[in-house]
Order: C-alpha cells, then structure tokens, then sequence
C-alpha cells in the first residue's frame, strides 16, 4: 500500500508541474488562432499522459533490466519534465511580481492600477531558457555518448627511473558495457586506443553495470585493446553486483567470479589488492591495483591497499589503481605518500556540466572533492578520468567519453 501511495505523490507532483508550467505554455500562445492553440495544448498534455503512463509502468516493473527503447524513453520524458522545472522558477518571479501589483493595487486607491496578468515576456524568457538545457542533453544522447576524446597529459617526477623517460600509459575507465546497445561504438573506442601505441594500459573499473552477462557481446572487441606491455585492471563498485537482488549468496559469488574470468579472456591482468613490477632497461616501477574502496555515502570498501602495496615498498615509482577517488584523501596521501600518481574514476563527472577552458563545474563537485581531471598533493599526483561509457542517462554533456594518455619525463 506504501509503494502505491508513493506513486500516487509522484505522479500528483508531476500533475502540478505540468499545470503550472501550462500557464506559461498559455500565455505565451496568447496571440496565436484558436486551432494552433488547440494543437498545442493536446501535444502538451499527450506528453504529461506518456510521461505519466511511463513512470506507472517503470514502478510496477522496477527491476526488469532497460532495453535501449525503454532507456531512451524515460531519458527523454525526464530531459523534458527537468527542462519545465526552469520554467517554473520563472513562474515564481512571474507570480511575485504579479502579487506585489495586487497588493500595490490594494494599498493605493488614488494611484495609477497596475496589471497583475502574467507578464508575456518573463513567460517566454523562461521557455527559451529552458530550452537551452533540453537542446544540450538531447544532444548528448544523439552525439555526446559516443563522441570520444583523447585526452593527454605530461608529467614530470625527479624519481622516474631513466628508462622510463618518455613511457607512455593509457588510462580508461566505467566502461558499463550494459548501457551500449551496439558493439560499433566500442570498437571505434579500442581503434582510437590503439592508435596511441601505449606502452601500458589500464582500465580503473566498472566494467558492467550489474551483471556479468552484460559483457558477452563486447569481449571480443575489447580483447583487441593491445600494448607493450599488457593491460591491467581493477574492480569498480558496480562489478560487485551490490545492486542486483539476487537469489542467493552463490549465485553474487558466481556472477562476480565469472567477470573476474572475462578480464583474463580478455588478456586484461586484473590486479585484486597486489601488484606488479614493469620492467625495462634493467630498471622498473611498481603498479598497484586495489578492489573498491569508497569514503562516500554507502560505497564499500573491498579494498585493501596495505596488501596491494606489500612487495612493492622499495619500487623507486609507483602508480596505483583505485576506482574511487576518495580513496586518495581519506587513505592514500595520508599512508602512503610515495604513492606517485593514483589513477581513478567511478564520478563520470556526472556525464552532465561546463568544461571550458576556464571553467570546470558539474553537480557532482559538491560531493567529490576530486572529480574530474588532474589533482596534485605535494609530490603526489590523482586523475580522475570522467569514463568512457556511460550509466543511466545515455548521453553525455560537457563532459564527454575520455581516454587518457599520460607521458612520464624526468624531472
């Protein structure tokens, strides 16, 4: 009874939304014939009925996995119904102003009256407004999702083995291979990978959305991801299955089981709280992956980075693996600071803000300290790269599909 009742106050909020931004919708089409009216009115409600039917159905159905229909549907109705949300902050300046006119009108009967209506303009300012949003995540879906971008960076540390003067590593990460729906997308990722011509390349988690079945159709095209020296991997949050209701212990440990395999099918090392030595020119440096590991909200804490790092402690440089980047100031620079550089991803930079030169902001800044890009602390050096696929929402604004490549100098 809870769980229709709940439903019933969402779908009652929808409702008023829709009604209050309908006054807009009026006012502004003020001037147009009754027919144009009309049609405009039936499409605007036609849209308020699917949006309603659509989230009916999603709630009674919850737990069915999405097919790409169902995904881009409820994407869509949400991008629209988010979009009205700014017409009704104009709504509320609108109905301000139109308040203290009544009560202007009340308290001077001698003064000129003024018009409480709604004010035509401020009512088609917040239409176009809100048009601009819902131009830009509609246009993160049809081109953002796959529009992938390489991304480079240099770094310079004095305690580089010689060697490795000019090594070039590759960084991708959250590849949530349930959300494609395609396998064309993913090999036209792993052609622009590798043309880089890495020498090592690592993948920081969050390979699946929830199960392991959601990679089938993509091994064979990852398993082509190649460099000089291997491909290593560690474990994201969604790899676990934490968020699946499944039907036994077994059948988690299984799932999870299975996906560790599929990183060996792929030729992936998947390093599960160890590490491992690169060696070249008689000099090495170390590379660290550790399980999971979350400071925020209820994100658990698989991993264990004093076992990664044992063995490791006399390797003149090291890079560690962690999906999550508040690993790195609740544990990593605090512990181990000859940790050289820790490579991250797990935020997506919320695959929604402004990335301009200049100006770096998205929602998930007011809960990551570190979210996106470069970091440093002292002689120690976080990435967060924002993710190559996406989860959710399918489309990306601002913050589009990375690979990273990083080239180490001597200092």
């Amino acid at each position: 009874m809870q769980r229709y009742f709940s439903i019933g106050v969402v779908l009652f909020i929808l409702f008023l939304v829709d009604f209050y931004v309908f006054q807009a919708i009026k006012t502004v089409t003020q001037g147009l014939t009754i027919s144009a009216q009309r049609i405009i009115y039936v499409l605007y409600w036609t849209v308020f009925g699917i949006t309603a039917i659509t989230f009916l159905l999603a709630s009674l159905t919850r737990g069915t996995p999405p097919d790409a229909y169902k995904t881009y549907l409820a994407s869509t109705l949400f991008i629209i119904f988010a979009s009205k949300l700014v017409v009704v902050l104009f709504l509320f300046v609108d109905d301000a102003l139109r308040l203290g006119k009544i009560v202007i009108n009340h308290a001077s009967s001698s003064g000129p009256a003024y018009d409480p209506s709604r004010s035509k303009f401020i009512n088609q300012m917040g239409l176009l407004v809100a048009a601009v949003p819902f131009t830009a995540f509609i246009y993160g879906m049809v081109k953002g999702a796959y529009d992938y971008r390489v991304k480079r960076v240099t770094l310079h540390f004095p305690n580089l083995p010689k060697a490795f003067d000019g090594f070039k590593m590759l960084q991708i990460s959250d590849l949530h291979t349930g959300s494609f729906n395609s396998a064309e997308p993913l090999k036209e990722a792993v052609r622009l990978i590798n043309q880089q011509e890495a020498d090592l390349v690592f993948f920081t988690g969050d390979l699946v959305n929830n199960v392991a079945t959601e990679l089938t159709d993509h091994l064979d095209t990852l398993k082509e991801i190649k460099s000089r020296n291997g491909v290593f991997s560690v474990l994201g949050n969604h790899d676990y299955g934490d968020y699946v209701a499944w039907e036994s212990n077994e059948a988690k440990t299984r799932n999870l089981q299975t996906l560790i395999e599929s990183h060996g099918k792929m030729g992936w090392q998947i390093l599960m709280n160890e590490n491992r030595l690169i060696e070249k020119d008689g000099e090495h440096i170390a590379v660290l992956g550790v399980e999971n590991w979350g400071a925020k909200a209820r994100f658990p804490k698989y991993g264990n980075l004093s076992k990664a790092y044992s063995g490791a402690e006399n390797s003149p440089f090291k890079v560690l693996l962690s999906h999550d980047p508040s690993h790195w100031d609740a544990e990593i620079n605090q512990k181990y600071p000859d940790i050289d550089l820790t490579l991250s991803g797990h935020t997506h930079g919320m695959q929604f803000g402004v990335n301009i030169p200049g100006l770096k902001w998205s929602p998930v800044q007011y809960v990551y300290d570190q979210w996106a890009g470069l970091y440093k602390q002292g002689k120690q050096y976080l990435y967060v790269n924002t993710g190559l696929g996406f989860l959710g929402y399918p489309g990306r604004v601002g913050f589009l599909p990375e690979i990273t490549v990083f080239e180490l100098k001597q200092a």
